[in-house]
């Protein structure tokens, strides 16, 4: 039921998630579907984990390539899946920032969980521990800014995007540089 859920997220935002459609999808009552899942809320909650897990599974890193390489790979694949999943991933940002207490822990433990992988590759392994590093703290931020700059590109016709993937991809890896130097 989870899975349908992250399918029908490719279309919709998690608000607008029906329990009736999910339901009919898995070809079970709405009635079984709330024995697995006592309330909407415990089956959104349960989506957008899931939705964070596979945020993270599909932007890790291949260990077979040099770090920046991965740290490049990971960020195209950030880009390609909240590009794909734009409405979702909005949703899911949002959810974090309307304070459900669930969805923002969700949303934190993604985040953290991005923001050590980013760690790991500069090779600051060991600010990736400490979450009152500055440098950690420094990362952290920087991710906001490519999410956001992230939702703002993919919200463009594909033709008025001002510049590709790639070279967002690129700018904002050099605006960590640029960050790093001055911290």
């Amino acid at each position: 039921m989870v899975g349908i859920g992250l399918q029908m997220l490719r279309t919709q935002p998690i608000h607008e998630l029906s329990i009736d459609a999910v339901a009919a999808e898995a070809g079970i009552s709405r009635g079984l579907l709330f024995h697995y899942f006592p309330t909407k809320r415990d089956f959104y909650v349960s989506v957008m984990s899931a939705a964070g897990r596979r945020l993270l599974r599909v932007t890790k890193p291949d260990p077979s390539l040099p770090p920046a390489e991965q740290l490049r790979e990971m960020l195209l694949a950030f880009v390609a899946f909240v590009t794909r999943r734009r409405d979702s991933y909005i949703s899911f940002v949002r959810g974090a920032a309307g304070g459900d207490l669930y969805v923002v822990e969700i949303y934190a433990e993604t985040r953290a969980a991005l923001t050590t992988r980013v760690l790991d590759l500069l090779g600051d392994s060991a600010a990736s521990t400490e979450s009152a590093s500055t440098v950690r703290m420094l990362v952290h931020a920087w991710l906001a800014y490519v999410e956001d700059l992230t939702v703002e590109w993919s919200g463009l016709p594909e033709a008025d995007r001002p510049i590709t993937a790639e070279a967002l991809v690129d700018q904002s890896i050099a605006a960590l540089h640029a960050l790093r130097a001055i911290n």
